[in-house]
This record gives structure tokens, sequence and C-alpha cells, in this order.
């Protein structure tokens, strides 16, 4: 579905990705993991049109993309979940979800878009008409990835959606991003939470100053003894 090549990408004169490849298969759930600073979030943000690839090549169901204009690629069927999730925190819940099918092919089907957010997130049907800046942190987070899904995304992009919730908040986050994967949708996750990330994934690559450096079947690497010790703070016995 998503094939990456040789990604480069920068900011200004700084360099931030250095040939940076890597694939999602369609129904997959992989993820990406690595330190502060490895470049996951600059690499999710090139794949969803936000930032300008220096060279490489983005083919998205057989159609390369690198060059597309950045709002061309919500209407290919990407859509990005973004780090901090960026709402609107003075409109309503369901403005905010409204916003997520713009797009004539999405607005034509919103009524069952927002009936799957909602059997998806329960916690939300109470809130339609609440403003996004009151909820909890987490059920912000579960408007942000609602917002992603109206677009009906063939791939959906998550950048750290973990960061700043409590431990139990996030344990139901994963488990809806794991529904949405079996749902049909394909996920590509960007996450600092390797443990957790890992343990939904498919396939893993691990990043590292803008490179990466491994990749493997996600339950193959989490035991990698250099894994282990690097990401999860555990010595190999």
């Amino acid at each position: 579905m998503l094939d990456v090549s040789g990604l480069q990408a920068s900011y200004g004169a700084a360099p931030a990705l250095w040939d940076v490849s890597l694939h999602v298969g369609r129904g997959e759930l992989v993820c990406v993991v690595g330190p502060n600073g490895a470049g996951k979030s600059t690499l999710i943000n090139v794949i969803a049109g936000l930032h300008r690839a220096r060279a490489g090549r983005l083919v998205f169901e057989g159609e390369e993309i690198t060059r597309l204009a950045s709002h061309r690629f919500c209407a290919r069927g990407i859509a990005i979940v973004p780090e901090g999730r960026r709402l609107f925190t003075g409109m309503t819940v369901e403005e905010n979800l409204a916003l997520g099918s713009f797009l004539p092919q999405a607005r034509a089907q919103r009524a069952a878009s927002l009936a799957q957010v909602l059997a998806l997130f329960p916690a939300l049907a109470q809130k339609l008409a609440s403003p996004a800046g009151a909820l909890s942190g987490g059920q912000q987070q579960m408007v942000a990835i609602g917002r992603a899904l109206m677009s009906r995304p063939r791939l959906l992009l998550l950048d750290e959606p973990s960061l700043g919730l409590a431990p139990t908040v996030v344990l139901d986050m994963f488990q809806a991003i794991r529904d949405i994967n079996r749902q049909g949708t394909s996920v590509l996750l960007v996450e600092q939470n390797v443990a957790m990330a890992m343990q939904i994934a498919r396939r893993a690559y691990v990043m590292e100053e803008g490179r990466m450096v491994a990749e493997g079947l996600a339950q193959d690497l989490v035991n990698r003894p250099e894994i282990q010790k690097a990401y999860l703070g555990l010595e190999a016995v």
C-alpha cells in the first residue's frame, strides 16, 4: 500500500531524515519507534504531506505522491492524527469531528462515519455538544482519532497517540487502534511507548538520528537484547 524509499528531509540546512525506507502493506499495523529527536514525527509528517521531502519517493497504492500538493494527500486516502491532537478547542466535539469529513466523498457518508466513531469511542456520545477544550486528555485524543476516521482513510497515521495520557487511558487507546486496524484500515503508528507499540504491531522499524537502524516482525525485534536494553530498560540475562 505505502512504499517509502530513500527519503530525505530537512529543516533549512539541518537534516532530519537520511535515506529512510519503509513499507506498509494493505491491512497492516506497522510501528516506528525510537527516542526523542530520532525523526519519527518528521517522517510521519512527510508521509502525510505536511512536510516536503528533499529527496526520495513516496508511493501510495501504486501512485507516486512525493510532489503531490499537501491538500491532495487526504483525498488519496491518507489521514493523520498529529502529535498534541490539535483540536479546535472552542468548537464542539461534533463540529471537530465534522471537519474530518470535509471532502465531498466523506461528507456524503458523514452520518455513517459518525456512528462508527461513536461505536469505537462510546464516551464521546454524551459529549458531542461539549467544547472540545473541556474534555479530558484521553477524550480529546478520541476526538482527534475520530476526526481522522471521519475522512474514511485507507491509511491512518498516528503520531505519539499515548503522549501525556494516564496509563489506564493508554491501554484503552491502544485497544482502539487495534480495533481500527482489525476493521480494515492500515495503520502506521509512531510511538515512544515501545512496549505497547510492539504488542499491537505486526512489523516494526527502529529509528535513531534520522535513520532506520532495525526492522522486522515486532515480536522478533522486542526480543532482541539490544532493543530491550536501549528502549525497554531491560538487561539481557
